[in-house]
């Protein structure tokens, strides 16, 4: 086969392989953005948010919904890993670093975070609602562990689509170019990073954890 017809097929391989990373990509936000949007709400208490996330777990706690979800995430997690290793000495702009780096830190934030979710659910037998998601927030000396944890995991999440934003989009919204909405992504990412810290902590004044998720027991 010519030189050619190589360079071909590696540019065919390559962009069907971006194209699974993106539709894997989009899965995983589209879940990201419902438990976000569960997190908001323990402003409200951790019974409304048990309540709504109950709820929500008819649409992503079955089977057909949380396979698909798992093999995004691990299509995510290989491909991630692969770009990066592929990006990490191109990339020029402060975004191009951004995406890779975020994506790098998404990877190893889903890899531990489902390992520990089927663990807890299917070993320990504990329902993985707000209290296992909250309890290394609120029990110190952990917190000092987890607060960097999760706040770099959300932040991650927005610096990944602001960097996708930003190469992406080719038009002015409201008089703001591409870059410019793509910091008003990262500022709304910052913003929201406080305030579902202030849920979960009980409005910063801590939650009582029930014993069998408490971590000093």
């Amino acid at each position: 086969m010519h030189g050619n017809g190589l360079v071909l097929i590696y540019k065919n391989n390559y962009m069907n392989f971006k194209k699974i990373h993106y539709i894997s990509g989009l899965t995983i936000t589209v879940f990201v953005s419902l438990h976000l949007f569960n997190h908001i709400y323990s402003i409200f208490g951790a019974n409304q948010h048990i309540e709504l996330m109950t709820n929500l777990r008819f649409i992503y706690r079955n089977v057909f919904f949380e396979t698909i979800l798992i093999l995004s995430v691990f299509i995510q997690i290989i491909s991630g890993l692969t770009l990066f290793i592929k990006k990490r000495k191109i990339a020029t702009t402060n975004f191009d670093k951004l995406q890779i780096w975020s994506g790098l830190y998404l990877a190893v934030f889903f890899t531990f975070h489902l390992a520990a979710v089927f663990f807890c659910r299917h070993f320990l037998n504990l329902d993985t609602n707000f209290y296992f998601g909250v309890v290394g927030l609120n029990s110190f000396p952990y917190n000092l562990f987890f607060i960097p944890y999760y706040g770099l995991a959300i932040l991650s999440f927005f610096g990944h689509i602001a960097s996708i934003h930003c190469k992406k989009m080719k038009y002015f919204i409201f008089g703001l170019s591409p870059q410019k909405q793509s910091f008003v992504i990262l500022t709304f990412g910052f913003i929201l990073t406080i305030v579902l810290f202030y849920g979960l902590t009980n409005h910063f004044q801590g939650i009582e954890i029930p014993t069998e998720y408490d971590l000093r027991k």
